[in-house]
């Protein structure tokens, strides 16, 4: 069952300490559509599921992506499409963005998407895997 909007931004503005929804909005679209570019079939149709429509939508219909990023390259572009950003609050962003949706995921669900990202994603869904 997918996660309520409002519920979802809420959590992504607590966890980010964001001022505003819009702001939390703000980052949370450009985290999922990039992401989403890293994802395919059914693990992402399934993320997608579990988020409100809005960010289903965005992560189903991402940015596209000729390689898959690092961790440090996802970060780097994150700060690049987020007006003002440091790599520094990017990395915040992301982790405010992906810690909720691996919430909204659960940890079965989270573990498959990370099986399709390059090593180290699991630190910025906030679930680190043993070495």
């Amino acid at each position: 069952m997918s996660m309520r909007r409002e519920p979802f931004l809420a959590r992504v503005q607590e966890r980010g300490a964001y001022e505003t929804p819009g702001e939390a909005d703000r980052v949370a679209r450009v985290v999922l559509a990039l992401l989403g570019a890293h994802l395919v079939g059914t693990v992402r149709a399934e993320l997608a599921a579990r988020l409100p429509e809005a960010y289903a939508l965005i992560l189903l219909n991402p940015l596209r992506a000729a390689e898959p990023l690092s961790p440090e390259r996802f970060v780097r572009a994150t700060a690049a499409w987020i007006e003002g950003a440091t790599e520094e609050t990017a990395l915040w962003d992301i982790g405010a963005v992906l810690s909720t949706a691996a919430s909204a995921a659960g940890d079965a669900l989270t573990r498959e998407v990370l099986l399709q990202l390059p090593p180290g994603y699991d630190i910025l869904f906030g679930h680190p895997q043993p070495a």
